[in-house]
């Protein structure tokens, strides 16, 4: 007689430190809900746990006694999601749970219903020439180089007309404007992570930030990347998974077209993807006029402000706001004693101190004393590095007009001034300007970090959306004793080539990104964990520096499969392993 065996669900539950499927028998009266991706309940050492199915088998693995699924909690991801999961997973040297959870709806869903169709409108967005859409959307996954005032929504108009199309924005606030456009051209929108359901029932547009490039998809269409160039698209936290590599990859397996937009296409883009660029005439026209002020030639005690800055902003008015960027936040960032030149320094670290209403705060611990020298006691301290504070009190004193300083925590109603003085965050709590000018456009060039020069390009790009295109009247005013810079020549001549040309020389030369794979680990067992890799053929592995190693191999591949099969050390405390860091 043939004995009847119960089927087994293999589940990864919600455990981080659990990184492997566990077998449970599945019910006779859940069986029908239970297939790849549900999400249910197991008993895991007393207690229940959330998981996610990620097989179903006819015989466990062990011979130890099983235990049953307890519940089904709701629709997960599907299968093709799972799979993808466990890709990244391996590419990102994580654990498939944080992929899972990323996967997964905010809230229990049950039953999806159909998304009701909506009739089609015109939509009055100027349209790029048709053979660049056309190209952009045949073949491989292609980066399309978007001038910055250039709009990038008939493109993602396009993806939405071809199908169930997924479209990733780098913000919220981006993915919702791009939303209220899809609706109002005709298209049915879902917007992750809230309308889960919806995109998962299909018949939409699935829009959203990072996290949407797992978003459920029944029958995937085109997958869009607007400004894949964005740091917003990796996650900080390990694993450090990039939203642009994962829908290149969903794009790849589904056979779907995969169109990435930039006005300054990085360097990872461009080693996976063709570049597809408008007509020169039209690329140039969609940056701003830039004027670089060469402060070499200047004569000395001028400060921040150049002549030629002092005269535009005396010129602002309620059509030409004039918006001055220092990525320097407080009234003075670095100080130094009048009487002894000392560093004004932490009494408790040692770290550099800035002033603040109140006194001297470190950087580093957040510790506040008195505004005295602790070398020799004088009260008088002069400013080596000013901050957004003190610079708009300098500047309104200057020219005699009013400033207001915006940083990421202004409240909205000091942004109605003719003058703006502020952080990065201004770029993105503004709409438009008359001139952005860069007081210290070298603190961008010079960060010792290697993709420094793409996040500079980056900035200006920001900053070109602010002002417009050439035919808009406004300008970006650099500021900059490297006035060579090949960020600097890249945005006068509005070429981003000129950037990516040298750049990609540079990290050839030191065994960078996108030329080499490379990851960080750092932690209390970083050192057991590194040790078997520098054995591993093709893979090279440095440090230790600043309390971490560098592991080094010439492709993913060779680095993943590296990582993948080096076995995590226990009890020896914390391990941290960044795949492609952004803070190398």
């Amino acid at each position: 007689m043939t004995e009847l065996r119960a089927p087994i669900a293999r589940v990864v539950v919600d455990v981080s430190a659990l990184d492997r499927a566990l077998d449970y028998v599945v019910p006779p009266h859940l069986d029908p809900r239970i297939e790849v991706g549900t999400l249910v309940r197991v008993p895991l050492h007393g207690r229940r746990v959330r998981g996610w199915v990620v097989a179903r088998a006819e015989r466990p693995e062990t011979d130890r006694a099983l235990q049953a699924v307890t519940k089904v909690t709701g629709r997960g991801p599907s299968p093709e999601l799972v799979d993808l999961a466990g890709w990244a997973a391996w590419r990102w040297a994580g654990a498939r749970v944080a992929f899972l959870r990323a996967a997964s709806p905010p809230r229990a869903v049950g039953t999806l219903s159909p998304t009701p169709s909506r009739a089609p409108a015109d939509d009055s967005a100027a349209r790029p020439e048709a053979s660049v859409l056309a190209e952009a959307f045949a073949g491989p996954p292609a980066v399309v180089r978007v001038p910055p005032a250039e709009d990038t929504f008939p493109i993602v108009a396009e993806a939405a007309g071809r199908g169930d199309a997924l479209v990733l924005a780098p913000s919220v606030a981006a993915a919702a404007y791009l939303a209220a456009r899809l609706r109002h051209a005709g298209h049915a929108v879902a917007v992750l992570p809230d309308q889960w359901a919806t995109a998962a029932a299909g018949g939409c547009v699935a829009v959203g930030a990072r996290g949407a490039a797992w978003a459920p998809r029944p029958r995937l269409g085109p997958v869009v990347v607007i400004d894949e160039h964005d740091a917003a698209y990796q996650e900080e936290r390990a694993p450090t998974w990039h939203a642009r590599e994962v829908a290149v990859e969903r794009a790849r397996r589904a056979g779907v077209p995969c169109v990435l937009t930039s006005p300054c296409p990085s360097l990872d883009a461009l080693s996976t993807a063709r570049l597809v660029t408008l007509a020169r005439t039209d690329e140039r026209a969609g940056w701003p006029v830039v004027e670089v002020v060469d402060r070499r030639a200047e004569e000395p005690g001028l400060g921040l402000f150049s002549a030629r800055f002092v005269a535009l902003t005396r010129q602002a008015g309620p059509d030409r706001r004039v918006v001055c960027l220092l990525n320097r936040r407080g009234r003075a960032r670095l100080l130094a004693c009048a009487t002894c030149g000392d560093l004004a320094r932490c009494d408790a670290c040692g770290a550099v101190v800035e002033e603040v209403d109140g006194g001297l705060r470190c950087r580093r611990c957040r510790r506040v004393r008195p505004v005295v020298c602790a070398e020799c006691g004088s009260a008088r301290l002069k400013v080596l590095r000013m901050g957004v504070s003190r610079v708009r009190d300098d500047l309104e004193r200057l020219t005699g007009v009013p400033v207001a300083e915006v940083t990421a925590d202004t409240t909205p109603g000091r942004l109605d001034a003719d003058v703006l003085v502020g952080t990065e965050a201004v770029l993105r709590r503004i709409a438009r300007a008359w001139v952005v000018a860069f007081l210290d456009f070298d603190q961008e060039l010079v960060v010792p970090r290697y993709r420094a020069a793409e996040s500079a390009m980056a900035l200006l790009a920001r900053a070109g959306r602010v002002v417009g295109g050439r035919a808009d009247g406004g300008r970006l005013l650099l500021q900059t004793r490297l006035a060579g810079h090949e960020v600097v020549d890249a945005a006068v001549h509005a070429d981003p080539s000129r950037l990516a040309v040298v750049e990609s020389a540079r990290r050839a030369a030191l065994g960078f990104p996108p030329e080499r794979a490379v990851a960080t680990v750092s932690g209390e067992a970083a050192g057991a964990f590194v040790e078997p890799l520098t054995g591993h053929p093709g893979v090279e592995v440095l440090g230790p520096g600043q309390g971490r190693w560098l592991v080094r191999a010439g492709d993913h591949r060779t680095l993943c499969d590296a990582l993948a099969a080096t076995r995590r050390p226990r009890g020896q405390g914390r391990l941290r392993i960044s795949v492609d860091p952004m803070d190398l």
